[in-house]
Protein backbone atom coordinates (compact mmCIF):
# COMPACT_ATOMS: atom_id res chain seq x y z
CA UNK A 1 0.00 0.00 0.00
CA UNK A 2 3.33 2.21 0.48
CA UNK A 3 4.40 4.27 -2.43
CA UNK A 4 7.99 4.62 -3.17
CA UNK A 5 7.79 8.08 -2.45
CA UNK A 6 6.46 7.32 1.42
CA UNK A 7 9.03 4.61 2.06
CA UNK A 8 11.58 6.94 0.94
CA UNK A 9 10.49 9.01 3.65
CA UNK A 10 9.43 6.35 6.25
CA UNK A 11 13.55 4.94 5.49
CA UNK A 12 14.97 8.98 6.33
CA UNK A 13 13.17 8.75 9.91
CA UNK A 14 15.61 9.29 11.67
CA UNK A 15 14.22 7.86 15.51
CA UNK A 16 17.56 8.03 17.65
CA UNK A 17 17.40 11.84 16.85
CA UNK A 18 13.24 11.80 17.41
CA UNK A 19 14.26 9.77 20.95
CA UNK A 20 16.82 12.41 21.79
CA UNK A 21 14.63 15.98 20.54
CA UNK A 22 12.16 14.57 22.64
CA UNK A 23 14.43 13.92 25.95
CA UNK A 24 15.51 17.87 24.91
CA UNK A 25 12.09 19.52 24.59
CA UNK A 26 11.01 17.77 28.12
CA UNK A 27 13.98 18.81 29.88
CA UNK A 28 13.09 22.82 29.17
CA UNK A 29 9.99 23.62 31.97
CA UNK A 30 8.41 25.62 29.60
CA UNK A 31 5.09 26.09 31.36
CA UNK A 32 2.54 28.41 30.01
CA UNK A 33 3.30 32.48 30.44
CA UNK A 34 6.81 31.63 31.45
CA UNK A 35 10.45 32.85 30.05
CA UNK A 36 11.19 29.07 28.95
CA UNK A 37 8.06 28.81 26.91
CA UNK A 38 9.62 32.38 24.70
CA UNK A 39 13.31 30.52 25.10
CA UNK A 40 11.89 27.59 23.21
CA UNK A 41 10.09 28.61 20.68
CA UNK A 42 13.71 30.67 19.77
CA UNK A 43 15.52 27.21 20.05
CA UNK A 44 13.00 25.55 18.34
CA UNK A 45 13.05 28.39 15.43
CA UNK A 46 16.99 27.59 15.28
CA UNK A 47 16.47 24.07 14.27
CA UNK A 48 13.98 24.60 11.91
CA UNK A 49 16.44 27.22 10.24
CA UNK A 50 19.25 24.69 10.47
CA UNK A 51 16.48 22.37 8.02
CA UNK A 52 16.51 24.69 5.54
CA UNK A 53 13.11 25.86 6.13
CA UNK A 54 11.35 29.38 5.73
CA UNK A 55 11.16 30.54 9.56
CA UNK A 56 8.50 33.41 10.72
CA UNK A 57 9.72 33.78 14.34
CA UNK A 58 7.89 36.82 15.42
CA UNK A 59 6.49 38.67 18.89
CA UNK A 60 2.68 39.14 19.09
CA UNK A 61 1.01 42.41 20.23
CA UNK A 62 -0.43 41.08 23.72
CA UNK A 63 -2.15 44.46 24.10
CA UNK A 64 -3.85 44.14 20.68
CA UNK A 65 -4.69 40.49 21.19
CA UNK A 66 -6.84 41.15 24.04
CA UNK A 67 -9.01 43.89 22.79
CA UNK A 68 -9.83 41.85 19.98
CA UNK A 69 -13.82 40.93 19.60
CA UNK A 70 -12.92 37.07 19.30
CA UNK A 71 -10.26 36.83 22.09
CA UNK A 72 -9.56 33.28 23.60
CA UNK A 73 -9.00 34.42 27.16
CA UNK A 74 -6.01 33.66 28.96
CA UNK A 75 -5.92 32.04 32.67
CA UNK A 76 -1.54 32.50 32.98
CA UNK A 77 -0.15 36.01 34.08
CA UNK A 78 2.07 36.47 30.74
CA UNK A 79 4.15 39.66 29.34
CA UNK A 80 4.52 38.49 25.94
CA UNK A 81 3.52 35.81 23.45
CA UNK A 82 5.70 35.03 20.99
CA UNK A 83 4.79 32.37 17.58
CA UNK A 84 6.83 30.28 15.38
CA UNK A 85 6.42 29.14 11.93
CA UNK A 86 8.56 26.63 9.31
CA UNK A 87 7.30 25.90 5.94
CA UNK A 88 9.28 24.12 2.74
CA UNK A 89 9.56 26.18 -0.22
CA UNK A 90 6.04 27.76 -1.72
CA UNK A 91 4.29 25.94 -4.13
CA UNK A 92 1.09 25.56 -6.22
CA UNK A 93 -0.64 22.70 -4.27
CA UNK A 94 -1.93 22.41 -0.52
CA UNK A 95 -0.41 23.07 2.23
CA UNK A 96 -0.59 20.73 5.38
CA UNK A 97 -0.06 22.36 8.89
CA UNK A 98 1.78 20.35 11.58
CA UNK A 99 0.57 21.91 14.64
CA UNK A 100 1.79 21.63 17.92
CA UNK A 101 1.93 23.86 21.62
CA UNK A 102 4.93 24.07 23.14
CA UNK A 103 3.61 25.31 26.88
CA UNK A 104 3.08 22.62 29.65
CA UNK A 105 1.32 23.19 32.63
CA UNK A 106 2.77 23.62 35.97
CA UNK A 107 3.85 20.33 38.13
CA UNK A 108 1.67 21.14 40.94
CA UNK A 109 2.84 19.28 44.51
CA UNK A 110 6.78 17.96 43.51
CA UNK A 111 6.41 15.56 46.10
CA UNK A 112 4.08 13.53 43.73
CA UNK A 113 6.57 13.14 41.48
CA UNK A 114 9.28 9.86 41.10
CA UNK A 115 12.12 12.72 40.53
CA UNK A 116 12.07 15.97 38.83
CA UNK A 117 9.33 16.24 36.88
CA UNK A 118 11.57 18.52 34.18
CA UNK A 119 14.44 16.04 33.91
CA UNK A 120 13.02 13.43 31.80
CA UNK A 121 13.24 9.65 33.02
CA UNK A 122 13.22 6.41 31.16
CA UNK A 123 11.56 3.90 31.91
CA UNK A 124 12.10 0.72 29.59
CA UNK A 125 9.70 1.93 26.53
CA UNK A 126 8.17 4.86 28.61
CA UNK A 127 9.67 8.63 28.73
CA UNK A 128 8.01 9.96 31.94
CA UNK A 129 7.86 14.11 32.89
CA UNK A 130 5.70 16.94 32.67
CA UNK A 131 4.90 17.30 29.13
CA UNK A 132 5.90 14.04 27.88
CA UNK A 133 2.36 13.32 26.53
CA UNK A 134 1.25 16.80 26.65
CA UNK A 135 2.18 17.38 24.35
CA UNK A 136 6.05 17.78 23.21
CA UNK A 137 5.94 13.97 22.08
CA UNK A 138 3.52 14.81 19.75
CA UNK A 139 6.12 18.60 19.30
CA UNK A 140 8.97 16.07 18.59
CA UNK A 141 7.44 13.75 16.00
CA UNK A 142 6.44 17.07 14.17
CA UNK A 143 9.75 17.83 13.59
CA UNK A 144 11.04 14.31 13.16
CA UNK A 145 7.94 13.94 10.25
CA UNK A 146 9.49 17.29 8.65
CA UNK A 147 13.04 16.40 8.74
CA UNK A 148 12.46 12.66 7.71
CA UNK A 149 10.56 13.93 4.45
CA UNK A 150 13.10 16.81 3.73
CA UNK A 151 15.74 14.35 3.89
CA UNK A 152 14.19 11.73 1.56
CA UNK A 153 14.76 14.13 -1.37
CA UNK A 154 10.53 13.14 -2.14
CA UNK A 155 9.64 16.66 -4.51
CA UNK A 156 6.33 18.01 -2.87
CA UNK A 157 3.84 19.60 -5.20
CA UNK A 158 2.91 21.48 -1.97
CA UNK A 159 3.91 23.03 1.20
CA UNK A 160 4.18 21.80 4.57
CA UNK A 161 3.94 24.55 7.56
CA UNK A 162 5.22 23.65 10.86
CA UNK A 163 3.38 25.72 13.19
CA UNK A 164 4.27 25.70 17.06
CA UNK A 165 2.18 27.89 19.30
CA UNK A 166 2.66 28.95 23.19
CA UNK A 167 -0.48 29.55 25.61
CA UNK A 168 -2.79 26.43 24.24
CA UNK A 169 -2.93 25.19 28.12
CA UNK A 170 -4.56 28.68 29.13
CA UNK A 171 -7.03 29.28 26.24
CA UNK A 172 -5.28 28.93 23.19
CA UNK A 173 -4.24 32.52 22.57
CA UNK A 174 -0.69 31.41 20.53
CA UNK A 175 -2.90 29.50 17.51
CA UNK A 176 -5.34 32.30 17.60
CA UNK A 177 -2.49 34.92 17.15
CA UNK A 178 -1.11 32.55 14.58
CA UNK A 179 -4.28 32.57 12.37
CA UNK A 180 -4.48 36.47 13.13
CA UNK A 181 -1.25 36.56 11.16
CA UNK A 182 -2.78 35.04 8.32
CA UNK A 183 -1.05 31.71 8.39
CA UNK A 184 -3.46 29.16 6.74
CA UNK A 185 -3.47 25.76 5.02
CA UNK A 186 -5.94 22.91 3.61
CA UNK A 187 -5.55 20.24 6.32
CA UNK A 188 -3.90 20.25 9.73
CA UNK A 189 -2.43 17.65 12.10
CA UNK A 190 -2.20 18.12 15.77
CA UNK A 191 -0.95 15.28 17.46
CA UNK A 192 -2.06 15.73 20.37
CA UNK A 193 -2.18 12.64 22.89
CA UNK A 194 -4.95 10.43 21.73
CA UNK A 195 -3.23 6.80 22.09
CA UNK A 196 -3.31 6.44 18.35
CA UNK A 197 -6.65 7.16 17.63
CA UNK A 198 -8.28 10.14 15.62
CA UNK A 199 -10.30 12.77 17.73
CA UNK A 200 -12.06 14.68 14.94
CA UNK A 201 -14.39 16.60 17.71
CA UNK A 202 -13.69 18.24 20.98
CA UNK A 203 -16.37 19.48 23.19
CA UNK A 204 -15.51 23.45 24.29
CA UNK A 205 -14.95 24.71 27.63
CA UNK A 206 -15.54 27.92 29.39
CA UNK A 207 -14.02 29.34 32.27
CA UNK A 208 -16.66 30.73 35.35
CA UNK A 209 -16.24 32.75 38.27
CA UNK A 210 -19.45 32.39 40.59
CA UNK A 211 -20.16 35.03 43.17
CA UNK A 212 -22.72 33.90 46.41
CA UNK A 213 -23.26 36.64 48.82
CA UNK A 214 -23.63 36.63 52.11
CA UNK A 215 -24.21 38.71 55.70
CA UNK A 216 -21.07 38.91 58.57
CA UNK A 217 -21.84 38.18 61.49
CA UNK A 218 -19.90 36.61 64.77
CA UNK A 219 -19.66 32.76 65.04
CA UNK A 220 -21.51 32.64 68.17
CA UNK A 221 -24.29 34.94 66.92
CA UNK A 222 -24.27 32.69 63.81
CA UNK A 223 -28.27 32.59 63.01
CA UNK A 224 -28.12 36.39 62.74
CA UNK A 225 -25.85 36.59 59.92
CA UNK A 226 -25.91 34.63 56.53
CA UNK A 227 -23.44 31.69 55.38
CA UNK A 228 -22.09 32.83 52.33
CA UNK A 229 -21.02 28.52 52.10
CA UNK A 230 -24.52 27.71 52.95
CA UNK A 231 -25.90 29.32 49.96
CA UNK A 232 -23.49 28.05 47.74
CA UNK A 233 -24.97 24.55 48.31
CA UNK A 234 -28.43 24.85 46.54
CA UNK A 235 -26.66 26.70 43.55
CA UNK A 236 -24.01 23.58 43.62
CA UNK A 237 -27.32 21.09 43.94
CA UNK A 238 -28.25 23.43 40.81
CA UNK A 239 -25.51 23.58 38.66
CA UNK A 240 -25.27 19.67 39.16
CA UNK A 241 -28.44 18.79 37.87
CA UNK A 242 -27.67 21.52 34.96
CA UNK A 243 -24.95 19.02 34.47
CA UNK A 244 -27.24 15.61 34.32
CA UNK A 245 -29.49 17.51 31.77
CA UNK A 246 -26.44 18.41 29.52
CA UNK A 247 -25.45 14.89 29.02
CA UNK A 248 -28.15 12.95 28.96
CA UNK A 249 -27.77 12.44 24.92
CA UNK A 250 -24.60 13.03 23.92
CA UNK A 251 -23.06 12.96 20.17
CA UNK A 252 -22.43 9.51 18.93
CA UNK A 253 -18.92 10.47 19.15
CA UNK A 254 -18.94 11.48 23.06
CA UNK A 255 -21.06 8.50 23.78
CA UNK A 256 -17.95 6.68 25.49
CA UNK A 257 -17.56 9.25 28.27
CA UNK A 258 -19.19 9.21 31.68
CA UNK A 259 -19.66 13.08 31.13
CA UNK A 260 -19.00 14.43 27.44
CA UNK A 261 -19.26 18.08 28.71
CA UNK A 262 -18.46 18.39 32.11
CA UNK A 263 -19.38 21.24 35.52
CA UNK A 264 -16.56 21.11 37.50
CA UNK A 265 -15.61 23.66 40.39
CA UNK A 266 -12.24 23.64 40.61
CA UNK A 267 -11.32 26.28 43.45
CA UNK A 268 -13.91 27.62 46.05
CA UNK A 269 -12.93 30.92 48.70
CA UNK A 270 -15.17 32.34 51.16
CA UNK A 271 -14.38 34.13 54.78
CA UNK A 272 -11.60 35.61 55.86
CA UNK A 273 -11.90 34.71 59.75
CA UNK A 274 -12.59 31.49 61.36
CA UNK A 275 -14.91 33.00 63.68
CA UNK A 276 -17.01 35.15 61.48
CA UNK A 277 -20.17 34.04 59.50
CA UNK A 278 -18.48 34.23 55.50
CA UNK A 279 -20.28 37.17 53.32
CA UNK A 280 -18.66 36.36 50.32
CA UNK A 281 -17.91 33.04 48.83
CA UNK A 282 -15.98 32.88 45.15
CA UNK A 283 -16.03 29.44 43.11
CA UNK A 284 -14.09 29.20 40.27
CA UNK A 285 -14.97 26.24 37.69
CA UNK A 286 -14.94 24.99 34.02
CA UNK A 287 -18.15 24.57 32.27
CA UNK A 288 -18.22 22.29 29.31
CA UNK A 289 -19.32 23.16 25.70
CA UNK A 290 -21.16 20.58 23.93
CA UNK A 291 -20.47 19.89 20.26
CA UNK A 292 -21.46 22.42 17.52
CA UNK A 293 -23.17 24.62 20.72
CA UNK A 294 -22.52 28.10 20.41
CA UNK A 295 -20.80 29.45 23.87
CA UNK A 296 -23.21 31.98 23.84
CA UNK A 297 -26.18 29.64 24.22
CA UNK A 298 -24.11 27.56 26.87
CA UNK A 299 -23.64 30.80 28.88
CA UNK A 300 -27.28 31.54 29.23
CA UNK A 301 -28.20 28.37 30.23
CA UNK A 302 -25.99 28.47 33.10
CA UNK A 303 -26.86 32.19 34.09
CA UNK A 304 -30.74 31.10 33.52
CA UNK A 305 -29.51 27.84 35.85
CA UNK A 306 -28.10 30.00 38.59
CA UNK A 307 -31.07 33.10 38.63
CA UNK A 308 -33.46 30.24 39.24
CA UNK A 309 -31.82 28.81 41.83
CA UNK A 310 -31.80 32.32 43.13
CA UNK A 311 -35.43 33.13 42.66
CA UNK A 312 -36.17 30.24 44.71
CA UNK A 313 -34.14 30.75 47.90
CA UNK A 314 -35.24 33.86 50.09
CA UNK A 315 -31.91 35.61 50.70
CA UNK A 316 -30.21 35.10 47.17
CA UNK A 317 -33.86 36.28 45.69
CA UNK A 318 -32.56 39.61 47.31
CA UNK A 319 -28.84 39.09 46.75
CA UNK A 320 -28.57 37.01 43.69
CA UNK A 321 -25.06 35.18 42.89
CA UNK A 322 -22.94 37.02 40.01
CA UNK A 323 -21.57 35.22 36.95
CA UNK A 324 -18.04 36.46 35.25
CA UNK A 325 -16.70 34.52 32.72
CA UNK A 326 -13.16 34.54 32.93
CA UNK A 327 -9.80 32.80 31.81
CA UNK A 328 -10.00 30.65 28.74
CA UNK A 329 -13.20 30.50 26.39
CA UNK A 330 -13.26 27.38 24.21
CA UNK A 331 -15.71 27.07 21.60
CA UNK A 332 -16.31 23.05 20.58
CA UNK A 333 -15.10 22.37 16.63
CA UNK A 334 -15.35 19.30 14.66
CA UNK A 335 -13.74 18.30 11.59
CA UNK A 336 -16.74 18.06 8.53
CA UNK A 337 -18.34 14.57 9.09
CA UNK A 338 -17.01 12.84 5.79
CA UNK A 339 -13.95 14.91 5.13
CA UNK A 340 -11.22 12.75 3.29
CA UNK A 341 -8.77 13.89 5.84
CA UNK A 342 -9.94 11.55 8.34
CA UNK A 343 -9.31 8.66 5.79
CA UNK A 344 -6.35 9.82 4.98
CA UNK A 345 -4.95 10.05 8.15
CA UNK A 346 -6.44 6.32 9.19
CA UNK A 347 -5.16 4.99 5.93
CA UNK A 348 -1.27 6.29 7.02
CA UNK A 349 -1.93 4.32 10.03
CA UNK A 350 -3.07 1.20 8.64
CA UNK A 351 -0.45 1.27 6.41
CA UNK A 352 2.57 1.60 8.78
CA UNK A 353 1.66 -0.65 11.21
CA UNK A 354 0.93 -3.39 8.55
CA UNK A 355 -2.87 -3.11 8.65
CA UNK A 356 -5.44 -3.26 5.72
CA UNK A 357 -7.33 -0.19 5.67
CA UNK A 358 -11.53 -0.36 5.36
CA UNK A 359 -13.80 1.77 7.32
CA UNK A 360 -12.68 3.54 10.58
CA UNK A 361 -14.28 2.01 13.58
CA UNK A 362 -16.15 4.71 16.24
CA UNK A 363 -15.11 4.25 19.05
CA UNK A 364 -13.14 5.00 22.58
CA UNK A 365 -10.76 1.89 22.25
CA UNK A 366 -7.41 2.84 21.36
CA UNK A 367 -6.01 1.92 18.12
CA UNK A 368 -3.40 -1.20 18.11
CA UNK A 369 -1.20 -1.89 15.64
CA UNK A 370 -1.90 -3.19 12.06
CA UNK A 371 -5.81 -1.62 12.79
CA UNK A 372 -7.55 1.44 11.68
CA UNK A 373 -7.33 3.64 14.81
CA UNK A 374 -10.76 4.43 16.44
CA UNK A 375 -12.48 7.46 16.17
CA UNK A 376 -14.16 9.25 18.77
CA UNK A 377 -14.63 12.66 20.50
CA UNK A 378 -12.67 14.70 23.28
CA UNK A 379 -14.33 16.35 26.08
CA UNK A 380 -11.82 18.88 26.57
CA UNK A 381 -11.02 21.55 24.52
CA UNK A 382 -8.03 22.64 22.28
CA UNK A 383 -6.88 23.68 18.91
CA UNK A 384 -8.25 21.94 16.79
CA UNK A 385 -11.61 24.32 17.08
CA UNK A 386 -9.34 27.50 15.98
CA UNK A 387 -8.29 25.85 13.14
CA UNK A 388 -11.70 24.33 12.01
CA UNK A 389 -13.24 27.45 12.66
CA UNK A 390 -10.82 29.36 10.41
CA UNK A 391 -12.42 26.76 7.80
CA UNK A 392 -9.36 23.87 7.85
CA UNK A 393 -10.13 20.79 8.33
CA UNK A 394 -8.35 19.70 11.48
CA UNK A 395 -7.58 16.02 13.54
CA UNK A 396 -6.11 15.04 16.47
CA UNK A 397 -3.90 11.76 16.28
CA UNK A 398 -0.56 11.90 18.74
CA UNK A 399 0.70 9.51 21.59
CA UNK A 400 0.44 9.17 24.72
CA UNK A 401 -2.78 8.91 27.02
CA UNK A 402 -4.25 11.63 27.92
CA UNK A 403 -5.67 10.06 31.01
CA UNK A 404 -1.72 11.23 32.15
CA UNK A 405 -2.17 14.72 30.84
CA UNK A 406 -1.48 17.30 33.40
CA UNK A 407 -0.88 14.55 36.25
CA UNK A 408 2.05 13.58 38.31
CA UNK A 409 2.59 10.09 36.65
CA UNK A 410 2.59 11.82 32.68
CA UNK A 411 4.30 9.88 30.40
CA UNK A 412 4.37 8.31 26.73
CA UNK A 413 5.53 5.73 24.80
CA UNK A 414 8.55 5.99 22.51
CA UNK A 415 7.02 3.64 20.56
CA UNK A 416 4.05 5.41 20.12
CA UNK A 417 6.21 8.56 19.18
CA UNK A 418 7.79 6.96 16.39
CA UNK A 419 4.72 5.64 15.48
CA UNK A 420 3.27 8.84 14.87
CA UNK A 421 5.72 10.18 13.35
CA UNK A 422 5.47 7.43 10.50
CA UNK A 423 2.20 7.88 10.05
CA UNK A 424 1.96 11.84 9.99
CA UNK A 425 5.05 11.22 7.08
CA UNK A 426 2.70 9.18 5.03
CA UNK A 427 -0.37 11.72 5.52
CA UNK A 428 1.45 14.28 4.43
CA UNK A 429 2.52 12.85 1.39
CA UNK A 430 -0.80 11.73 1.01
CA UNK A 431 -2.74 15.19 1.41
CA UNK A 432 -0.71 16.40 -1.51
CA UNK A 433 1.23 15.15 -5.15
CA UNK A 434 4.66 13.63 -4.40
CA UNK A 435 6.82 11.85 -6.53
Amino acid sequence: MLTDAERRALDSLDEPALHRSLLELLAVPSITGSVAETELLHSLAGQAERLGLEVDLWQDDLAGLRVDPEFPGTEAERDEIWGLVASTEQRDGPTVILQGHVDVVPPGDLGAWNGDPFTPRLDGDLVHGRGACDMKAGVAANLAALAAIRASGVSLAGRIALHLVASEEDGGLGAFATLRRGHRGDACLIPEPTALSLITANCGALTFELLVPGAAAHGSMRTSGVSAIEKFLPLFAGLQALERERNADPDPLLAGYRLAAPLSIGQLSAGDWPSTVPDLLVAHGRYGVLLDEDPAAARKAFEQRVAEVCSADPWLRSHPATVRWTGGQFASGRLPVGHPLRNVVASAHADTTGGSFGPAERGTVPAERGTVPAERGAPYGSDLRLYAGAGIPTLHYGPGDPAHAHSSHERVSLAETVQTARTLIVAVLRLMESD
